[in-house]
């Protein structure tokens, strides 16, 4: 009985508090060290972002040189593999040339046809050249005649009037007087046959004229018919000369698409070249981080590919429009619901020391992290 009373009173008593628990100082230091920390932190980012623009949407670029046939025609040979180095002016493939030597050398006999052509017009020019000073000479010559006929037609015509007073007094015979009367009409006759003759060469002169000046026509149509015979064969020489595909630049091949016995379009890519000389970075800020940036500042690259290797660049230009205007269906805001969204512009930058021994190992493509450095 007394252990219940005593039980009952314990129970009726007020509960003591108990004593707080003391706060452990080892959790005071590591949050006033996080509380420090992170302010560094922050105020240091500040000032960083205050003389740095940077972002991670940046790749490396070089100039690709597609390999494209100029001419189309089967494949005869592929002298250049994947990834295998070469230098400019390097064959990289043939082909096949049978039936441009043959449009050459039809070419050529046109060009021989056509220069024969324009000698054979010549030598007729200086035929009827020649024809015309004959005909100008036989002229010449029966003018001669004519005024010796002329003066026959007044000797005979002076004689006959002489004869023809005797005849009447009877000092001479009736013969005589024919005789006299014969040679004036031969005379006149002859007169008028050197007249006709004179009138017929003229006549031929001016037809031999005529056909030398149609021959020297003749002349500058086979001279243009020679130039363009020349231009034919230039051009045939200069297919002929698209069979062998060579090298634009120094550069490494990508992969091979082609192979012997296939058949290839003029304006074909086949592959590429990709110049290892010029590379350089394209760099897409955001159009809120290039109000501070100009060109010819500082750029540190950082290349994943060589983690802890910094590449010094400087900033070239920037693109005249953004990123999106340039792909294949632009953005076009009056079209449908607007939803702003940040845009990017692409920068480029080149390296500052192209000697860099890593620079080479670089990749078109490969990914990089730009920091500019704000004046």
């Amino acid at each position: 009985m007394e252990n219940q009373e005593q039980e009952i009173k314990q129970a009726q008593e007020p509960a003591m508090p108990e004593e707080p628990k003391k706060r452990s100082k080892a959790f005071v230091v590591v949050l006033a060290a996080l509380v420090i920390g992170g302010g560094a932190f922050g105020i240091s980012k500040y000032l960083h972002a205050q003389k740095h623009e940077e972002t991670d949407d940046a790749q490396v670029e070089a100039s690709i040189s597609p390999v494209i046939p100029r001419i189309a025609g089967y494949v005869q040979e592929v002298r250049v593999q994947d990834n295998q180095d070469v230098k400019k002016g390097d064959t990289l493939l043939i082909l096949d040339n049978r039936d441009l030597l043959i449009k050459v050398q039809q070419a050529e006999a046109a060009l021989l046809a056509a220069r024969n052509n324009l000698n054979v017009a010549e030598a007729a020019t200086g035929a009827s050249r020649a024809n015309i000073s004959s005909a100008q000479a036989n002229i010449s010559t029966i003018e001669a005649q004519i005024e010796a006929a002329k003066v026959t037609v007044w000797r005979t015509t002076e004689d006959y009037k002489r004869y023809a007073n005797l005849v009447k007094d009877h000092s001479i015979t009736q013969q005589q007087y024919e005789q006299a009367l014969a040679a004036k009409q031969t005379a006149e006759r002859q007169l008028q046959v050197l007249q006709e003759q004179k009138n017929a060469a003229s006549r031929q002169t001016s037809a031999v004229a005529s056909q030398s000046n149609a021959t020297s026509q003749q002349i500058g149509v086979a001279d243009a018919t020679i130039r363009q015979r020349e231009a034919d064969l230039e051009n045939a020489r200069l297919n002929l000369s698209y069979s062998v595909v060579t090298a634009a630049e120094d550069g490494k091949v990508s992969k091979v698409n082609i192979q012997q016995g296939q058949f290839v379009q003029a304006g074909q890519m086949v592959f590429s070249v990709v110049s290892n000389k010029d590379m350089w970075v394209v760099a897409n800020f955001k159009e809120t981080q290039i109000n501070k940036m100009k060109e010819g500042q500082l750029v540190i690259i950082h290349a994943d590919a060589f983690p802890g290797h910094e590449f010094k660049a400087k900033l070239s230009s920037f693109s005249p429009a953004t990123g999106a205007r340039f792909s294949l269906l632009p953005p076009d805001n009056a079209t449908g619901n607007f939803v702003k969204v940040v845009q990017r512009v692409p920068v480029k930058i080149e390296f500052a020391e192209p000697n860099d021994a890593l620079i080479r190992q670089l990749r078109p493509g490969m990914n990089v992290y730009a920091d500019v450095h704000l004046n």
